[in-house]
């Protein structure tokens, strides 16, 4: 699997699912008129600094294993692609999981993805990460590296913000997010900047669930797939191996 830049995109074929994917994506960022909500991922967006990647249909069993492939190269690379850097990955989603796919069935998909990222982790998780995804320092880790994750689908239709034609997932290392948090004053402009674009961009309200890393009352793994209403998952799926 390999790591690609906007320029690379921009050269696929018309016709190819790949490119349908990334320039939905692309026209979602750059829109001018409905502005999207995450200010950081549009300036990312224009430094170049987003690196992308193509899985298979997230059904399929081998595509945890594409997607843990593309998460190693871009953790060993990242810190050289620029410091608002993600990860973006588009699966394969055929028009027929499109259709009968419920959120629900896609936040299955999601958790299992991230189980199998971490059956799949060849590298501890880092000692100063708690495992219990309840503790409000707890964030995914792979290739020993922290990460926000973010899912978008083709299911969600309220939270038009967490659309997406393809399955996506945007994977953002903690040292990007702490980079943003440098400077407090502005960080907290931008953040309530983001959160005005949201009540524009989205039909609900802004989920209860979005809060701040280490905050007493926040939980990451509930930010990570938000449902197209106010409901929130009980319990956190992902179970953190005690053995690696």
């Amino acid at each position: 699997m390999t790591l690609l830049q906007n320029s690379q995109l921009e050269e696929l074929s018309k016709k190819s699912w790949q490119y349908h994917a990334y320039n939905h994506f692309k026209n979602k960022i750059i829109d001018k008129e409905k502005l999207f909500p995450c200010i950081p991922a549009t300036q990312a967006f224009s430094l170049n600094h987003l690196r992308y990647g193509f899985v298979g249909s997230p059904i399929r069993p081998e595509t945890s294993k594409e997607l843990a492939e593309l998460l190693k190269d871009y953790s060993i690379n990242y810190k050289d692609f620029g410091k608002y850097t993600s990860l973006i990955v588009f699966f394969n989603t055929p028009q027929e999981l499109k259709l009968k796919s419920s959120v629900e069935d896609f936040e299955v998909f999601f958790w299992q993805h991230l189980i199998n990222l971490n059956n799949l982790d060849e590298v501890q998780w880092p000692v100063k990460i708690p495992k219990n995804p309840d503790n409000p320092f707890w964030e995914f880790c792979f290739h020993g590296e922290q990460y926000f994750m973010y899912c978008a689908t083709p299911a969600h239709k309220n939270r038009k913000s967490r659309y997406s034609p393809y399955m996506l997932l945007a994977i953002t290392p903690r040292s990007a997010l702490m980079e943003f948090n440098t400077n407090e004053q502005y960080a907290l402009k931008v953040k309530n900047q983001i959160r005005s674009r949201l009540k524009d961009y989205d039909t609900l309200p802004i989920h209860s669930s979005l809060n701040s890393y280490g905050k007493k009352d926040n939980f990451e793994w509930k930010q990570y797939y938000l449902h197209d209403d106010h409901t929130e998952l009980i319990q956190c799926p992902f179970i953190k191996r005690n053995n690696n």
